[in-house]
């Protein structure tokens, strides 16, 4: 056990945030983290790391048990980046210890070599340092820093810049990357896939697989939770419910349990009218009163059920429209996709081609700046551009731009409505906006003061009255809640008509598409299915160019190896090199077969629960695996040092 919470209430002006809470993380523990805006996920990862202190009735209530030597990493914990150092610095920081042990080795091994009156207090010394260095993988720091900024997306000539260069998303890339080094025993990530690009995502997941400590993750990013979690914990109406597997099993079971205490809420509410009926009917008679104040007694015993909250009313949503354009809805040929102008113009991607079908939902895809928000507006006409765009006769456009650029900021939500649909009552125009859960005070704000949740809110309320047979979408999960976002995928899952809309959301994806379009600077490329489908053909053929790749690489050794036996005249000095080296050769593989299946060895152990249970243990074997790595691979290099001179 890392951490225990017991009976964790908290209050903010008279309210209630939080309600015995109860919460147990513990060593590989994979946990999600979801709820609402507003429904205290923030405080909970403010109360476990300290920085707030529950609200306390008894001695016995408000409990948080963190064990001893347990370190919890969390993102504003470490606060902000030195903006002076440089990216390398800001990293080997981390290991500031281990660095100074390394230079405490050096100047060791140099008093050694140049004195012998102390050399058995320095041997000491170096001895138990040197052991220290090792356990905690110091000779492997590089090593280590080089994987993670790789992977977070630092490139080897990005290392030397300073950190103040850097733009706002890339320092919080680099603040995950302090802190997937820091290796601390509890992880706690918020919201860490907001600045990523799909490459450093899925690397990141691949990452947190393999990551010893527990992981405590808040995410809106359910694709990202599939992968990296084994429960869920729901904060609804100030209670915390913990459910086991990914996001995809939390909704099912979720549903189940809403379902299950609906019924029981129903049928309890039943036999509680009825006693209450019986109460009404007999109190009063002498001959049955007894038994009435009996029924009274057991009402105010009665442990009364909740009424489940059934949040898939969070909005409603429906995209209909009256009439269907052709098959052919678009015709894309040899467009350029350009932003700029004049002499600033500059071309994102030329001579881009392709065609959508009436019924298909086109999902488009491609790097960040890459041009995938200003293709939607070319393909609108409402950028100038070469090349023929042909839209089918009946087509009815039906456009959701992630700036609400067509919004008029400064009319109030209910004003925007009204001006667009004159003729629509007062009451229509509440009934509409309450469909998109825009009610109460927000309904009179403006619309450039509202979130942007509530600002998409009210943009896919004017599309459902715009009767569109065609849906382009920019980004439109972006801003939403959990809930939200599965309302409009139910909506765009039922809708009939056309769909091309450009998204990260790997979940929306995955759900709603029929095919996906990558933009690269190359050109197009169309994949059939979601998003699944999409990586396993890139899997695919990166594996298949690994592979002949490294087919290619043998294949040259082999030659190389042919011309330089047909060419080579051996003396007799060389012809005994050569024994000598085939010897040693034999000597390598031996000991690196040896070496091999001490790692499987150490490898299965790895999984025995007296060895999991014991981190001194399990340290210890991890660094023997460590080293044995290191000592063949320079094996290796010596075996093919050598092959190659034969």
């Amino acid at each position: 056990m890392l951490l225990s919470m017991t009976s964790v209430n908290k209050f903010y002006n008279g309210n209630q945030i939080l309600k015995n809470v109860n919460l147990t993380v513990n060593e590989g523990d994979r946990i999600g983290l979801i709820g609402i805006n507003g429904c205290g996920k923030t405080t909970l990862l403010r109360l476990i790391t300290g920085k707030e202190e529950p609200d306390r009735f008894t001695e016995e209530d408000g409990i948080i048990s963190i064990a001893s030597k347990t370190s919890i990493g969390y993102l504003e914990q470490m606060g902000a980046l030195d903006n002076e150092n440089t990216v390398i610095e800001e990293m080997k920081s981390v290991f500031s210890e281990l660095i100074s042990i390394s230079e405490r080795m050096k100047e060791l091994e140099k008093l050694m070599a140049e004195s012998s009156d102390n050399y058995e207090a320095f041997s000491e010394e170096y001895s138990r340092i040197s052991a220290y260095y090792e356990s905690n993988d110091g000779y492997i720091i590089k090593v280590k820093i080089k994987t993670i900024l790789n992977g977070m997306g630092f490139s080897e000539d990005m290392f030397d810049r300073v950190i103040s260069s850097f733009s706002g998303g890339e320092k919080t890339r680099l603040a995950i990357a302090k802190l997937l080094l820091e290796n601390p025993n509890i992880l706690i990530l918020d919201e860490p896939t907001n600045h990523l690009d799909f490459r450093t995502v899925m690397w990141l997941e691949d990452y947190l697989k393999d990551y010893r400590g527990a992981l405590l993750i808040v995410s809106h990013d359910r694709y990202f939770l599939d992968k990296t979690v084994t429960s869920i914990c729901e904060i609804e109406n100030t209670v915390l419910t913990r459910y086991k597997g990914n996001y995809t099993a939390f909704t099912r079971l979720k549903e189940e349990a809403v379902t299950r205490q609906q019924k029981e809420y129903d049928l309890q509410q039943k036999e509680i009218a009825k006693m209450e009926d019986y109460v009404a009917r007999n109190l009063v008679r002498a001959s049955t009163s007894k038994s009435a104040k009996s029924r009274i007694k057991a009402l105010d015993k009665m442990e009364r059920i909740e009424k489940p909250n059934t949040y898939h009313k969070a909005a409603k949503l429906e995209f209909t429209f009256a009439q269907d354009p052709p098959q052919e809805v678009l015709k894309v040929k040899d467009i350029d996709v350009s932003v700029g102008f004049g002499d600033d113009r500059r071309t994102l991607v030329d001579s881009l081609s392709f065609e959508v079908r009436r019924g298909e939902k086109l999902a488009v895809i491609g790097d960040n700046g890459i041009g995938k928000s200003t293709l939607l507006k070319v393909i609108q006409e409402k950028l100038p551009h070469k090349g023929k765009v042909i839209w089918a006769a009946n087509v009815r456009i039906s456009y959701f731009d992630q700036e609400a650029a067509n919004i008029n900021r400064s009319n109030t939500v209910f004003e925007e409505i009204h001006s667009r649909y004159p003729l629509l009552s007062d009451l229509e125009v509440r009934n509409l906006l309450g469909k998109v859960r825009l009610v109460g005070e927000n309904v009179f704000k403006q619309a450039g003061v509202v979130s942007g949740g509530e600002r998409c809110k009210l943009c896919f309320a004017i599309m459902m009255m715009e009767h569109g047979n065609v849906l382009i979408l920019d980004e439109p999960t972006n801003h939403l809640d959990l809930q939200t976002k599965e309302v409009l995928e139910d909506a765009l899952e039922r809708f009939e008509g056309t769909i091309i809309y450009v998204s990260h959301d790997r979940y929306l994806l995955n759900r709603i598409s029929t095919r996906i379009l990558e933009i690269t600077a190359e050109g197009t490329e169309s994949f059939n299915g979601g998003f699944d489908d999409y990586m396993k053909i890139k899997t695919q053929r990166e594996q298949a160019a690994a592979e002949a790749a490294d087919a290619a690489k043998q294949e040259e050794l082999r030659v190389q190896y042919a011309e330089k036996k047909k060419k080579a005249f051996k003396t007799k000095e060389q012809r005994n090199l050569d024994a000598n080296n085939r010897q040693r050769i034999r000597d390598i593989e031996k000991q690196m077969n040896e070496l091999q299946d001490e790692q499987d060895r150490l490898e299965a152990e790895l999984t025995d629960e007296k060895v999991i249970s014991d981190y001194s243990l399990m340290n210890e074997k991890c660094t023997r695996i460590n080293e044995i790595k290191e000592l063949s691979n320079q094996l290796f290099d010596e075996w093919a040092e050598l092959s190659e001179s034969l």
